[in-house]
């Protein structure tokens, strides 16, 4: 490359940097779209909805929810896989976001067309089972799940995350589960409510009110500490259970290409959202975790995740196809 060529280059590089730094500085200008791709209610919903509030506010410009279910949370995701990497259009992830390419022979985008860039928070899982079961904690429910024909446990439809507390269960412990698919979770809540499933795992937002209605009874949540709105659950890895650890997240995710600084700005907000008392108060009540944090930490939760995720898969031969 002749003097030049190199000068004109390197000018071209300072243009393309000076212009995203700019355009940074001054985001956000118009209104920001957060894709859920979930029906409006769910954990999910909600988590994205305290974090678009919360955010709203330390930015100081509107955040608009907009609700895209569909195909297990491909046709939300694609939406924000594909939009203009300009700040204005965030997604709320869950673990989807990760096993969808796992155990899906396609999606229309690739895994690295989004890039992780905060925590929102997480309603940990409770396995449960019907409020007259004869099983008292999971130590029992497994070993009575290798008696006979096995027992019968319920999920939101394949690669939901119930599923993939069965597959742990299976893969980890030996439990002997007839896994019973249905289109939602509360279709599946709904058949151990009425006694024609041994068992499920279901966010803790959706089961705590049973819980403390005495219509379904708990043997364990999932996560690594216990539930803030239910502390006297033990978690699985308390009962002997260490590697049943999963939960329905929801964190946000950014098309690939946007400006760094507006992804640390993104993230920033969500974490101050996270840790407003009254937020934080608020979501607790309800079942949910708030989290927050950093891009870096996000990022590591998601490497986390994914491995954790991709072994279950493996282990198990989850498919969707």
């Amino acid at each position: 490359m002749n003097a030049a060529r190199l000068r004109f280059a390197l000018l071209g590089a300072v243009v393309s940097i000076a212009s995203a730094a700019a355009q940074a500085q001054a985001w956000p200008a118009r209104p920001i779209h957060f894709v859920v791709p979930f029906s409006a209610g769910g954990a999910n919903d909600l988590l994205g909805r305290a974090a678009a509030q919360g955010a709203a506010k330390a930015l100081g410009q509107t955040i608009i929810i907009d609700n895209r279910p569909g195909a297990g949370t491909v046709l939300g995701t694609d939406i924000v896989a594909k939009a203009a990497p300009d700040g204005y259009t965030f997604l709320v992830s869950s673990a989807g976001v990760l096993s969808n390419s796992m155990i899906r022979k396609s999606v229309p985008y690739k895994p690295e067309d989004l890039v992780p860039v905060a925590m929102i928070g997480l309603a940990p899982s409770v396995i449960v089972v019907p409020p007259n079961s004869p099983y008292g904690d999971l130590k029992e429910f497994v070993a009575a799940s290798n008696k006979g024909a096995g027992l019968h446990f319920s999920t939101a439809g394949t690669g939901s995350t119930p599923h993939f507390v069965e597959g742990l269960l299976a893969t980890k412990y030996g439990a002997k589960l007839d896994v019973v698919p249905y289109k939602s979770g509360a279709e599946s809540v709904a058949a151990v409510l009425g006694g024609q499933i041994d068992a499920t795992s279901e966010a803790s937002i959706v089961v705590i009110p049973y819980l403390k209605s005495g219509k379904l009874k708990a043997l364990a949540t999932t996560w690594t500490e216990r539930i803030s709105a239910y502390p006297q659950l033990a978690t699985a890895a308390e009962e002997g259970f260490p590697e049943i650890r999963i939960a329905h997240w929801a964190g946000v995710h950014a098309p690939r290409g946007t400006p760094a600084a507006i992804l640390d700005k993104m993230a920033a907000a969500i974490d101050a959202a996270m840790k407003d008392p009254a937020t934080a108060r608020q979501l607790k009540d309800m079942g949910i975790e708030p989290i927050g944090g950093t891009r870096a930490s996000f990022e590591r939760f998601i490497d986390e995740e994914r491995a954790r995720l991709g072994s279950v898969v493996k282990a198990t031969g989850m498919s969707q196809d």
